[in-house]
């Protein structure tokens, strides 16, 4: 099994002049990566991050009904959070090439035993670790050559070492996806730490990729979970590379606590709005570096919709369109076919009336009042979609609702990535 992506596309503007950040920590917050050979090309794949004691946690998971079983018991741990208080520092272990995904009993012993090394040698309680999975499905996760390491994870953490973390989550992903952030509340600095991975199966409907974020803020456990699903609503949700659901996919978010004299308990608290405003800049990011790294990917595409009868329908004609194979090959073919986005406005089921429908690509006035607009040439379209990063702005001019979404092209790189997947 060979979970390398091979891009033969030039590297676009968006990949090359992106670098991880150096130096990102977070107090409270130690990590630690290795090989444990659970891919055959013997990179990293498995990470452990220890989480300190009275740091409050919050989960958003994927809605598939085939979800995983690491998925499944990190539900059932945020569900029995809310019944009682656990004490102890927290941890997430994380494995990378096999997704441990509709492997039975099986499937779900290899957690339990996972959960139970990592309770052993961290010093925590099971309620306590958190686990995440990602890469094929179907395939007996060896749970043996996890456990094994366990103890040497548990050895090296280190608050310095979430570059490795972002790597060792990698599958297709070519290159590890972090982002950090400052905000200033009350007088102090709050930090913002996140690394995600995702490449391909990227459809919104949770955030279908892994994220773990981390900041050292003081927040009750339950506005937490409110603030993540906030943020996840205006980021992770409105991405789109395949249109396919993962089964696996987890993001965590962790305040540890650590700014002295500093708590948010409502939000109406002072500082909540820059908390929330710089977390979901954070979750953003990551979200826009998974859609640019799309398998195959060499355009970025922000799909905006405006003038619609309800948020609901805005983003339903977004989804429509970004998840369109005939607009997405498009795009990765430099093609201006604007009557292919005609076509994804019309089939996504909400009301919408033909006359009344203006698209532009990024300035360029393109379409309106049902026909092509007198301004619009196929050359100012054909320049225009030689770009790394592009827009399609469509107004329906019915309502005042709007929405937004993230996506990319589709290459041949995509099929033939997605087609050697397992070989």
């Amino acid at each position: 099994m060979v979970l390398l992506k091979k891009n033969k596309n030039p590297i676009p503007s968006f990949i090359r002049n992106y670098t991880f950040p150096h130096g990102m920590k977070i107090e409270g917050v130690n990590f630690s990566a290795l090989c444990a050979s659970i891919k055959s090309d013997q990179k990293l794949d498995l990470t452990l991050i220890e989480i300190r004691e009275g740091a409050s946690l919050s989960g958003v998971f994927t809605t598939s009904q085939t979800r995983s079983s690491p998925v499944r018991w990190c539900e059932d741990i945020f569900g029995r959070r809310k019944n009682k208080t656990l004490s102890g520092k927290s941890a997430i272990l994380v494995n990378s090439g096999n997704s441990n995904t509709f492997t039975g009993e099986l499937g779900k012993r290899a957690v339990e035993k996972s959960v139970e090394a990592v309770s052993k040698n961290l010093g925590c309680e099971k309620e306590n670790v958190f686990v995440a999975s990602t890469g094929v499905i179907g395939e007996i996760l060896p749970i043996d050559k996890i456990i094994s390491k366990v103890p040497d994870l548990c050895e090296k953490l280190s608050p310095n070492s979430i570059s490795k973390s972002a790597k060792a989550i990698m599958t297709t992903d070519t290159f590890p996806k972090g982002v950090c952030a400052n905000v200033m509340i009350g007088g102090q600095k709050v930090s913002i730490i996140g690394i995600a991975k995702g490449s391909g199966m990227i459809s919104p409907d949770m955030a279908t990729m892994l994220g773990f974020i981390f900041t050292d803020i003081s927040i009750n456990e339950e506005l937490l979970q409110e603030t993540l699903h906030k943020s996840v609503n205006q980021t992770f949700n409105n991405i789109s590379v395949d249109s396919d659901t993962s089964t696996s996919d987890t993001v965590i978010l962790a305040a540890t606590g650590t700014v002295p004299g500093l708590h948010i308990s409502k939000s109406e608290d002072d500082g909540y709005s820059e908390f929330l405003e710089a977390l979901t800049s954070v979750m953003k990011e990551l979200s826009h570096l998974i859609v640019k790294d799309g398998e195959g990917a060499t355009k970025f595409i922000e799909i905006r919709v405006s003038g619609a009868v309800s948020d609901y329908s805005a983003k339903k004609v977004c989804q429509s369109i970004a998840n369109s194979p005939l607009v997405k090959t498009a795009a990765s073919g430099e093609d201006p076919n604007w009557g292919r986005i005609i076509m994804a406005i019309g089939k996504s089921g909400e009301s919408v009336e033909r006359d009344k429908i203006t698209i532009k690509f990024g300035e360029i006035l393109v379409a309106e009042k049902g026909a092509v607009a007198s301004t619009y040439s196929e050359d100012l379209g054909a320049r225009y979609m030689k770009r790394d990063e592009l827009i399609i702005d469509v107004d329906l001019n019915m309502g005042e609702s709007n929405a937004i979404f993230w996506t990319c092209d589709f290459s041949g790189e995509y099929v033939s990535i997605n087609a050697d997947y397992r070989s």
